[in-house]
């Protein structure tokens, strides 16, 4: 199958490109539908899984180290990945695409996780107040219930799944595994969160890559043949 997103492509021709295709356009309405009800009702949905109680799991890992407060450090590693991140993608539109619906997938598997093994915070935590999460949380103060699986290393490493071979990949990988350790240096997440998260992130990458349409040759790193 020819590689939907050439290298060398101009950003206008790539998407003109992109949107001629029924699928495509198909697939941005989907998303769009889809995502509109989940910013809507989580709010609703996060305020529930603060009512419910919750386990303290067993960590040997926390235990061993005064947490500090990483915030700064944690917000510079994943939002500067994330921008640059997406301005890859931007260039490539049938990988950004299979991008979203992956992440649509990660969310509702976030959805299931966090309602199905609710958590107790680690009672050590420093609260990470992320400026975006922070808008769908219930109430003005932080919510520490977000545990299982932790999003935030989830959507880096769904990022590092749409990266094509290179130090681009490598560097998304490092920044990966960079948030999973600051998140966990903060006590902010238990050590099942972190090392679970990857995982999640790569079965999302591998459902969208099945989905009608998306499959074959994205030019993405684990592109579905």
């Amino acid at each position: 199958m020819m590689e939907r997103d050439p290298i060398g492509t101009s950003l206008v021709d790539a998407w003109r490109s992109a949107w001629a295709v029924p699928v495509f356009r198909r697939w941005t309405f989907v998303v769009l539908a889809a995502a509109v009800p989940i910013v809507w009702g989580l709010p609703a949905f996060f305020q529930a899984v603060e009512a419910r109680p919750g386990a303290l799991p067993y960590d040997p890992v926390l235990p061993r180290f005064v947490p500090k407060d990483v915030t700064w450090a944690t917000f510079a590693v994943l939002y500067g990945t994330l921008v640059a991140g997406l301005f890859r993608l931007s260039r490539k539109p049938w990988s950004l695409l299979r991008a979203l619906v992956a992440y649509l997938c990660l969310t509702g598997m976030r959805m299931v996780t966090l309602w199905s093994f609710t958590l107790e915070p680690p009672p050590t935590i420093i609260p990470l107040t992320d400026p975006f999460t922070q808008f769908f949380y219930p109430g003005a103060t932080p919510f520490l219930k977000d545990l299982f699986f932790s999003g935030h290393t989830a959507t880096l490493a769904l990022l590092a799944c749409t990266a094509e071979r290179g130090p681009w990949r490598w560097w998304t990988i490092l920044a990966t595994v960079a948030i999973g350790a600051l998140v966990m240096v903060q006590h902010v997440h238990w050590t099942v969160d972190v090392l679970t998260a990857p995982v999640f992130a790569f079965v999302a990458w591998y459902l969208s890559g099945r989905a009608p349409g998306l499959r074959g040759n994205d030019g993405s790193a684990f592109a579905a043949a």
